[in-house]
């Protein structure tokens, strides 16, 4: 697990022009920027340019639509979450990592000369009838023929995108309310280092600037001056986003955030409390610098030194009971717990509640998992997710937000939190489950099974599970067509099938396959992991989403698919004799070995006794030292 111990932010001021952010130098200490990777201690400094001043909208009218749209991927098993967003006519599909923190929203686009192979096909501006490029004006950086306006972001460690600027619809999905609307994006022409190699397509900047997407949807006036972030838990992940306003739920806390101190999200924190005991430090440790800065970008959470130490000694002396281990990573001096057991609903009652104070007095609680992670290599074990910041400033990352609904209330300055069941908040906020895609057009064929093809999925399962759905296996019959002769490669086929469901090829099975002219009928079952007995309910979700909504991408040698069934089997609730059949069949194996062994000894002992018993030296018959004379066989006499 790559992380630094420090985090240096470093703002800078550019102007107040239309396109300003489209030049501006993206970064920030690795791994506090998405997209978020392994990283040296020796990482150069990022920047990021500062508020540019933009003038708070008006409250939108009551009637104005929000964008409701789920979250992907685990923020410390994947290093950030990705949402689903849509662009041109017909809509073109991409994942995009969400990131408070970048103002930018950019794809690949189909002429990148370099570009890594992502998710999703590159955006394609030849084929959407909307699409417009931005032109250069004077205001931008124009591209070398001074036709069109390009944009530039930098990391660390010689990671950057850049691109031309254009313009399009845009639109969220099915679930969405709102209805496509034109914005401003990035289309990729060249990625390096990190950029290039992650496997989501881009990003999502939902920051404070003019090409964010949040500013140009307020500046339409089509969403009102909000959105909402929910995380889930730890070893669940996925969760919801809503772009525009919500009814803030009663028992919800809010800090106020000052829109001009810095581009980032900012919140008024006063106090730490670990176990209802407020630690020993200046209110104004929280407020040096930049403030405690919020951003859904970073992984973790950084304290200025003597407030991570004040933290790290009040949750040590609160865990006396547990073992203090080492970290999964030797190059960190992680501060990790073993003995607390792998049930994460249990670890309040082993580890401290946290409090954090805000100006306004309002409490906002963390149960364990908002400041612990997984210890990757030690069952049972856990690690403390703050670290120390070199900076003076408080930088708190997706971590402490995981199962909070955490709303960024920018028309009134403040930001708010909500315990919650992230996961789920898809349900409670009314989603509608997404209808399959449209069925190909193919002329009917008999296969001699009785899945007909021309037929689409149907009762294709939700992708929201009620607790810990425990997955056995999942199924499909995929219909394979193609204009060409060529044979399958089924090994071939079954590797990429793995790639694009994000699992091993071992745990893709071809269970069978019959071809009839151009088309032919597959049916494939992805199993657990060989060290696992059933699906996490992440896993399942993501395999699922990706076949609901046909976002397995294959190379084009394989021709077009459609999915024609898919099923999801539960976990096998096995008898008590398959169970132990491993116990059992050793048990017995030794029983028998023990008893042959037994037999064979026995055997051995009666043996040499029955030599001994009837072998009598003549010398002690009839006395030691006696001669007896040879005597000849006698005829047997008949009676």
């Amino acid at each position: 697990m790559a992380r630094l111990s420090s985090v240096f932010l470093i703002f800078f001021f550019i102007g107040f022009d239309l396109w300003d952010e489209a030049f501006a130098s993206d970064s920030r200490r690795r791994p506090m920027i998405l997209p978020l990777y392994l990283s040296s201690p020796n990482s150069s400094y990022h920047h990021r340019r500062a508020f540019d001043g933009r003038r708070l909208q008006k409250a939108d009218p009551p009637h104005s639509s929000n964008a409701r749209m789920r979250l992907y991927d685990d923020l410390l098993s994947n290093g950030y979450y990705t949402t689903r967003l849509f662009i041109g006519t017909p809509p073109q599909e991409f994942a995009l990592i969400v990131d408070t923190g970048s103002t930018v929203t950019y794809v690949p686009c189909s002429g990148c000369e370099q570009c890594g192979k992502h998710q999703d096909p590159r955006f394609q501006p030849s084929l959407s009838s909307t699409y417009q490029p931005v032109k250069c004006t004077g205001n931008c950086n124009c591209d070398n023929e001074g036709a069109q306006c390009t944009y530039e972001r930098r990391y660390a460690e010689m990671s950057s995108s850049s691109g031309l600027l254009g313009e399009d619809l845009i639109s969220f999905g099915n679930e969405s309310k709102l209805k496509p609307q034109r914005a401003v994006f990035g289309c990729e022409t060249m990625e390096t280092g990190d950029l290039y190699s992650q496997r989501a397509d881009g990003i999502m900047g939902l920051g404070r600037g003019r090409l964010s997407v949040m500013d140009q949807l307020v500046d339409k006036a089509v969403i009102g001056d909000s959105f909402s972030l929910c995380y889930g838990g730890m070893g669940i992940g996925g969760g919801a986003m809503i772009l525009g306003g919500i009814s803030s739920p009663p028992d919800m806390v809010f800090s106020n955030s000052d829109p001009y101190r810095s581009p980032y999200y900012n919140i008024e924190l006063k106090e730490i409390h670990v176990a209802g005991k407020p630690l020993k430090l200046s209110s104004k440790i929280f407020d040096r610098k930049h403030g405690t800065v919020l951003d859904s970008g970073t992984t973790y959470a950084y304290l200025p030194e003597e407030a991570f130490n004040a933290f790290k000694d009040a949750i040590v002396r609160e865990t006396h009971v547990l073992k203090q281990i080492n970290g999964p990573d030797p190059n960190y001096n992680d501060i990790c717990f073993s003995g607390a057991g792998r049930d994460v609903t249990h670890l309040s009652t082993i580890f401290p509640k946290v409090e954090m104070v805000f100006g306004n007095g309002q409490k906002y609680s963390l149960s364990p998992e908002n400041y612990l992670f997984r210890h990757t290599k030690v069952r049972g074990a856990y690690c403390l997710g703050i670290f120390k910041n070199a900076d003076s400033t408080t930088l708190l990352g997706g971590i402490l937000v995981r199962n909070t609904l955490v709303t960024y209330d920018r028309e009134n300055s403040k930001i708010g939190f909500l315990k919650t069941n992230c996961s789920e908040l898809w349900k409670t906020l009314n989603y509608v489950s997404v209808p399959p895609p449209a069925p190909l057009a193919v002329d009917s064929w008999k296969t001699g099974t009785e899945i007909p093809p021309s037929i689409a999925p149907s009762g294709l399962p939700q992708t929201g599970f009620e607790g810990e759905f425990q997955i056995g296996h999942i199924s499909f019959d995929m219909m394979l067509s193609s204009n060409n002769s060529v044979n399958i490669n089924v090994t071939e086929l079954t590797e990429f099938i793995a790639h694009e469901l994000q699992v091993k090829v071992s745990q893709v099975h071809l269970m069978s396959f019959k071809v009839k002219g151009n088309y032919s009928l597959t049916r494939w079952e992805i199993f657990p992991d060989e060290s696992a007995d059933y699906f996490s309910n992440t896993t399942a979700m993501s395999i699922i989403q990706r076949l609901n909504e046909h976002h397995m991408q294959l190379p084009k040698k394989f021709g077009s698919y459609q999915l024609v069934e898919l099923k999801v089997e539960p976990q096998q609730k096995q008898s008590w004799w398959k169970q132990h059949l491993w116990a059992v069949a050793v048990g017995v194996l030794v029983t028998l070995v023990f008893g042959l062994l037994m037999v064979t000894m026995v055997l051995i002992w009666r043996y040499r006794k029955q030599e001994i018993g009837f072998y009598e030296p003549v010398a002690v018959a009839v006395g030691v030292g006696a001669i007896v004379p040879e005597q000849e066989l006698q005829p047997l006499q008949r009676q």
